[in-house]
């Protein structure tokens, strides 16, 4: 067992039992008079501005995947692991065309979820109920990627003990997180992680700042970083500094097909339904690109590691052992605490999406058509902390040496839902049923596809891309089976209109998807705790 990292635990501690607290205190910020329903505790009263929005979808979308999956990646497999690079620049300019028309008729209808807006669009609870459905699947193996997070900064302080260890004492600290990440989300819903949120980007920027200028400089220059790279990965035969000609198309199917998913998650829908206009969403499309920019200087720690000499079985622990091993401890510590909390922000935001859709899609459609607010956030809170559960599944379960795969698993169901979702907020051309009848076919494939993927120590589930007989390398699953999908959806409308079948009942105008419920203007708002709603 590794010797605990005294100075480092003390200053992690210190910074996660401080956002902790502000977790709790979140729930007397911008309290509203009911507080008793979805729009309050699941998307914090739809008040939020410029300034909360950008931090809590910066907090939502750069999580612990970006800190401790991409650069791992890049650490095993060179540049091949650069794809989340390009598709954090190509999300953008797509989300800037359909995110506002989303927000205004969500606005309009009061939907809280793609499920709320898909029922309304094509008059289906069935398709619906599908995209509900693969929202909670999706977003389950993301929030394990967050506890995977917050695991390997412990494990390297020290915390955990090895594989040797009892499994009750080695996976404590994805116990506590859930606790922790349970009682605040409980108790402040979208409020705790929009506050945190600040704290969380602040320490990020801070130790990108150091590690991108003081680690350089500690190991030689980036051509002595790279010259080292380039060495492991010509004598391990694996990965490259630019991704092999066999590769190169896999590259693109996972840049392509990931930003095409990315604002399919619940959580990216949620912190973008938190804004209280359009215009809001709109200025955050130009100004996220920021973010990007920081993906990429967090990417070159993969490099570094290698440079550094860090040798660990486990990749999702090599960047937090070269914060350990560069670092004085005190900053280590600084460093962890921005792991952990970039964990804890999305996890949080994840877990109230993933009930969300739970509540208004199956329990109130299904279950208890007659719910009350009361009823509806009370069902969600408990949903919430299921969901960490199913999480906690999948963490304990699968092979997280490769962690970033939990993200990539995600992506392959949840991009289903674009051609019901981005598609219905432009035409109402699709068929109901074919788009129900596509979004099978692509989960069906998606997940065997998945499935029959191995690793030599995950068996299923062990990677991201496929091969088909008489085809050869055919790039990223979850882009396959949306071409899939769409192609199902697209011939399937043509045969049901021809037969006349049933379309369903569009409750919504081409007036909604326009409309603004007017912005007071760009403002600096200030987390102040017991500030009244706006």
């Amino acid at each position: 067992m590794k010797d605990v990292n005294v100075v480092a635990l003390s200053v992690f501690v210190f910074f996660f039992l401080a956002v902790t607290v502000m977790g709790f205190l979140a729930a007397k910020w911008r309290k509203a008079e009911n507080e008793n329903s979805l729009d309050e505790w699941g998307l914090g009263g739809r008040s939020f501005g410029t300034w909360v929005t950008w931090f809590l979808l910066g907090g939502d979308l750069y999580t612990a995947y970006t800190f401790v999956a991409v650069p791992a990646a890049i650490y095993a497999a060179g540049a091949a692991g650069f794809f989340a690079v390009p598709y954090t620049i190509l999300v953008y300019p797509l989300i800037f065309t359909f995110l506002p028309r989303l927000w205004s008729v969500s606005h309009k209808h009061g939907y809280v979820t793609t499920s709320d807006f898909v029922r309304g669009r094509f008059g289906s609870k069935g398709l619906s109920l599908a995209v509900a459905v693969t929202g909670i699947l999706a977003t389950m193996p993301y929030i394990a990627l967050q506890l995977v997070g917050i695991q390997a900064v412990l494990d390297v302080m020290g915390v955990g003990g090895g594989e040797d260890t009892h499994w009750f004492v080695k996976d404590l600290p994805l116990l506590i997180a859930f606790g922790v990440l349970a009682a605040y989300t409980y108790s402040s819903g979208l409020r705790a992680p929009a506050l945190i949120a600040f704290v969380k980007d602040t320490l990020i920027y801070l130790v990108i700042a150091v590690a991108i200028i003081y680690i350089p400089i500690k190991l030689g220059g980036f051509g002595e970083i790279f010259g080292a790279a380039n060495e492991k990965f010509t004598a391990n035969k694996v990965g490259g500094l630019i991704p092999s000609e066999a590769g190169q198309w896999t590259y693109a199917t996972l840049a392509f097909g990931s930003a095409l998913a990315l604002f399919m998650y619940p959580h990216s829908i949620t912190a973008t339904l938190s804004s209280r206009s359009r215009e809001v969403i709109r200025r955050n499309t130009t100004i996220l690109p920021l973010y990007s920019l920081m993906l990429g200087l967090l990417a070159l720690l993969g490099f570094m590691a290698i440079a550094a000499g860090v040798q660990v079985e486990n990749g999702q622990l090599a960047i937090p052992q070269l914060f350990e091993n560069m670092f004085p401890a005190w900053f280590a510590g600084v460093a962890f605490a921005a792991i952990g909390i970039g964990a804890l922000v999305p996890a949080a935001i994840m877990s109230i999406a993933a009930a969300n859709l739970f509540t208004r899609n199956i329990y109130k459609d299904f279950l208890k058509p007659g719910a009350t607010p009361e009823q509806e956030t009370k069902v969600s809170k408990l949903v919430s902390l299921l969901v960490k559960v199913g999480a906690l599944v999948f963490v304990l379960t699968m092979d997280k040496t490769v962690a970033i795969n939990f993200q990539l698993l995600g992506g392959i169901w949840i991009l289903q839902t674009f051609p019901a979702l981005v598609g219905g907020l432009f035409t109402r051309w699709f068929h109901r049923w074919a788009l129900l009848a596509g979004w099978a076919v692509g989960m069906v494939y998606g997940t065997i596809a998945a499935y029959n993927v191995s690793t030599p120590k995950q068996k299923h589930f062990g990677g991201s891309s496929a091969e088909i007989p008489g085809i050869g390398e055919i790039g990223y699953i979850g882009l396959t089976a949306f071409v899939l999908n769409v192609l199902v959806t697209v011939v399937l409308t043509f045969v049901l209109k021809a037969a006349k079948a049933p379309e369903g009942v569009d409750e919504t105008s081409p007036s909604d998807y326009t409309a603004d419920a007017g912005d007071a203007g760009v403002r600096t708002e200030l987390p102040k705790v017991g500030a009244g709603s706006h």
